[in-house]
């Protein structure tokens, strides 16, 4: 019954339902605890960087492996699945090396906020989104523009 009355509730409200079994589970482990084949891909991709932790999560009845570091004083988390296949990258990058459109179609979706950090979204190797987290108010938020600025069709 709660079920059906978060999704009501969510369509109700235009949001995206967060329920028990739908959302990904995010628990942080060692790198002992990672899968071999996990560990070689953590060690390729940390390769002068500095190892901040891991994380396991399950989604959709997969489960991945997310690392995250720091390269050049600026965050990267690479999220791999069980195999060590690389499945997505989120880079920071600074907002003032943006190219002119996304960072005007940023700055539009933040309104009067004010952007804190922005990273680059990469899916199977093709950069597919910027993500921005945005403070309005003491309320932080995130927004997103696709790779030319353009709005997306849904969240990455």
């Amino acid at each position: 019954m709660r079920v059906r009355i978060a999704i009501a509730t969510a369509l109700l409200f235009g949001s995206v339902p967060v329920i028990a079994g739908a959302q990904a589970h995010e628990k942080k482990i060692k790198k002992s605890d990672l899968p071999p084949a996990v560990v070689k891909t953590v060690d390729e991709q940390s390769k002068g960087a500095t190892l901040r932790g891991f994380s396991r999560e399950r989604e959709g009845g997969w489960t991945y492996y997310e690392a995250q570091m720091t390269v050049n004083g600026r965050s990267r988390d690479v999220l791999m699945d069980a195999k060590g296949k690389v499945v997505e990258v989120e880079e920071e990058v600074d907002l003032a090396a943006l190219p002119p459109a996304v960072r005007s179609a940023l700055q539009e979706k933040a309104g009067a906020g004010t952007i804190h950090k922005v990273e680059s979204i990469t899916k199977e190797n093709k950069m597919v989104a910027y993500e921005a987290q945005v403070v309005t108010a003491g309320k932080k938020s995130v927004v997103q523009v696709g790779p030319s600025g353009e709005a997306l069709e849904h969240p990455e």
